[in-house]
């Protein structure tokens, strides 16, 4: 799994870790049981602070998807993938929102939207 980090996104960095592990383990690229990199070695990878590893896979084992092993880091937890998926659907759902409400104040039409997305989402294959 390669973790990329963007300086000019809005997301704070350990909230782009945290999006990249969740979207590999619903990918299946990160299995159960599987070790994660020690905090100072992703940190060191993404040129980072380790406070701020170490903020990421915390949020992550709140959430139930990294446990923590005493003495051997942290490792991908039993998961279920359906509950991530519906939270990934929700979370864009919401961004979706948004941009409908912008185009209606904008005064564009249901089908010009429609079409620009069915554009948008054919170039991305």
């Amino acid at each position: 799994m390669q973790i990329s980090i963007s300086r000019m996104s809005t997301l704070a960095i350990y909230e782009q870790i945290i999006n990249q592990i969740k979207d590999a383990i619903i990918k299946k690229e990160l299995l159960p049981g599987e070790a994660m990199p020690s905090i100072r070695n992703l940190a060191k990878d993404l040129q980072i602070s380790v406070i701020t590893t170490k903020r990421a896979y915390e949020e992550l084992e709140k959430e139930n998807l990294l446990k923590s092993v005493v003495g051997k880091g942290f490792y991908v937890c039993e998961h279920n993938t359906d509950f991530l998926k519906e939270k990934q659907v929700a979370m864009l759902e919401e961004r979706l929102a948004t941009i409908v409400r912008d185009c209606k104040v904008a005064g564009i039409p249901r089908d010009d939207i429609l079409d620009t997305i069915k554009i948008l989402f054919d170039a991305m294959e």
